[in-house]
């Protein structure tokens, strides 16, 4: 267990810029606290004590905001980053060198007794708000997006994001655990498609106008039918590459 503990500090170096000393880190990161708890609530819940764990563990969510079930096992070198509302259940696992931010639940779906919680493999991270629910098989090296909702089995090496969680491939791309902005977003690519799409039917509508302005019969008489002309040959079709679409591409509101 020493060494587990060990590890744990250790790891916060690694992951955290913001680290500063063994001191702040001690007493200043709830993640590891909550760890410290749970690594000895989940030592008594295994040789059987009964209350006792159950009450660390709410000792622990009382002080630090996470939530451990002590039935729930973890490896050694996870970190939880910030950790405020972050809820681990009974039979989760969660595998060696995990990343874990604030408000990430590892939770079930129903009253099923059993396996009922997530499995997560080694090298998993987890972004913030992100939900994977369910007796699920998380691989090794995967990344959930921050406010995903994962339901389904997860192969190794890939990205889940999205509601409910898509998955990504990235087989041969090695990207660092704290670089959130590679995150690929499937709705932004897929709108950016639809537009591409329609400009190009637009830019036919265009090539085919000037033929069917020539065969034109007038309506009505007069400034009526001179109007009409107007209105299909000199009003230019909707521009839907405008300022805010563009912004929306970019990134802005995703």
């Amino acid at each position: 267990m020493l060494s587990t503990l060990r590890t744990d500090f250790r790891i916060i170096f690694e992951r955290d810029p913001a680290a500063r000393n063994w001191l702040e880190v001690l007493f200043c990161y709830p993640g590891l606290q909550a760890l410290l708890f749970h690594r000895l609530a989940h030592w008594l819940y295994i040789i059987g004590i009964p209350f006792i764990p159950r009450l660390i563990s709410h000792i622990a969510r009382f002080l630090t905001g996470i939530e451990i079930h002590p039935g729930a096992a973890i490896g050694h070198g996870v970190f939880i980053d910030h950790g405020m509302g972050v809820v681990i259940g009974e039979t989760a696992i969660v595998g060696d060198y995990a990343l874990i931010y604030q408000g990430v639940t590892l939770g079930g779906t129903g009253k099923e007794s059993g396996k009922r919680h997530p499995t997560l493999g080694e090298n998993v991270v987890v972004g913030a708000g992100a939900k994977v629910l369910g007796n699920l098989q998380i691989g090794n090296n995967v990344r959930i997006g921050a406010g995903s909702v994962v339901l389904r089995d997860v192969p190794s090496n890939c990205t889940v994001v999205g509601v409910p969680g898509r998955i990504i491939y990235r087989s041969g791309v090695r990207v660092a655990p704290l670089e959130h902005n590679n995150l690929p977003d499937s709705e932004a690519e897929v709108i950016r498609a639809l537009v591409d799409r329609i400009e190009a039917l637009e830019e036919q509508i265009q090539h085919l106008q000037p033929a069917h302005s020539s065969n034109k019969t007038p309506v009505l008489v007069g400034n009526l039918a001179s109007s009409m002309d107007e209105l299909t040959t000199e009003v230019p079709l909707c521009n839907l590459r405008d300022k805010a679409i563009q912004q929306f591409l970019d990134g802005a509101g995703i």
